[in-house]
């Protein structure tokens, strides 16, 4: 064995892991909300917590990040630090409302966020908030992302050089229903993060947590996408030098769901696959930014596979996704 000629004490799994786990209990986080903080599926956090060596170093790198045992500066820990602190920010916010309340998502929930990546204009926080209420008067749905209300108690508010956006339930109209109790921040520097509840556990037909439709995660991503390229447009300093941009969803609250056509019962129907044994599914990727529009589909398509996975779909045709980004590109307001 060599000498250790730098001094370097060899890593103590063990003790590094028990440490992760006292700083969790300390700051009263349960696992699912630390394996949400890092971006990790609950079994992942679960191996990690019992001192298994499977995991992949960037996995456990996630996890110890959200205790603050690691730190390493680079774009894309700049963006999990920038998803930490909203989705902390959130569950600040919702932990004074009724344990049932929709505003806490309490049958699930699911996330976006994105960050460009290029040459990009400097804007400051009052320019870009500008920017923001153009965006969302183009949309392609009722309920667009990063909606921009101009009720006094709805509208977005500076917290730190950032924009944040909370609707809290209301015991009246369409604020009471977790699809509509959305959580958003957005920074001049082009990085979003977006939190809202299923759609579908607002319904009076069937019970929450009991089905997963098959058309809404291609509409919210799609606009999600859609957003990000006319952001990117917007920022970008020069057009002869591309932007990236860096997406990825988060949905929880899957485990024992089914797939089933509710939001829209004429659309094409998937395969009917089996109920969701996994709680949560992770989805990412980088694209540039100027093809988005005329290649939505082919980004969405490998997205939405992933998703349906978690309900046993592991074939499903490039045409259904591509006539719902038709249906949602031809929408009107």
């Amino acid at each position: 064995m060599s000498a250790n000629l730098g001094g370097i004490i060899p890593l103590n799994w063990r003790s590094l892991v028990d440490e992760t786990l006292q700083r969790r209990k300390a700051e009263k986080m349960t696992q699912r909300e630390h394996a949400a903080l890092a971006n990790v599926s609950i079994p992942t956090l679960a191996a990690f917590e019992r001192g298994e060596t499977t995991l992949s170093l960037a996995k456990a790198f996630d996890i110890l990040r959200v205790v603050r045992l690691v730190d390493e500066p680079s774009e894309g820990s700049i963006q999990d630090t920038f998803v930490r602190e909203a989705f902390t920010r959130w569950y600040a916010l919702s932990s004074h409302l009724p344990r049932d309340s929709p505003g806490r998502f309490p049958h699930g929930w699911f996330r976006f966020d994105y960050y460009l990546e290029g040459d990009l204009k400097s804007v400051d926080l009052q320019d870009f908030e500008k920017l923001l209420k153009k965006e969302a008067d183009t949309h392609h749905s009722r309920w667009s992302p990063f909606l921009v209300l101009h009720q006094p108690e709805n509208k977005p508010y500076e917290v730190d050089r950032i924009l944040e956006c909370w609707l809290k339930p209301v015991k009246e109209g369409i604020y009471r229903d977790a699809a509509y109790s959305d959580f958003w921040r957005a920074a001049p520097s082009g990085r979003m993060f977006l939190m809202r509840g299923h759609k579908e556990d607002c319904a009076e037909t069937f019970p929450p947590k009991s089905i997963f439709d098959t058309i809404l995660p291609i509409v919210h991503m799609g606009e999600v996408l859609l957003h990000a390229e006319r952001l990117a447009f917007i920022l970008q300093k020069d057009t002869n030098k591309p932007i990236t941009i860096h997406f990825r969803a988060l949905y929880s609250g899957l485990n024992g769901r089914i797939l089933r056509a509710w939001a829209n019962p004429f659309s094409n129907i998937l395969g009917e696959g089996r109920a969701a044994r996994s709680d949560e599914a992770l989805l990412q990727t980088s694209i540039p930014a100027q093809d988005i529009s005329a290649r939505l589909a082919e980004h969405l398509y490998p997205l939405a596979s992933s998703l349906y996975e978690k309900f046993g779909v592991t074939e499903f045709s490039k045409d259904f996704v591509q006539a719902e980004v038709k249906r949602l590109l031809t929408k009107n307001a």
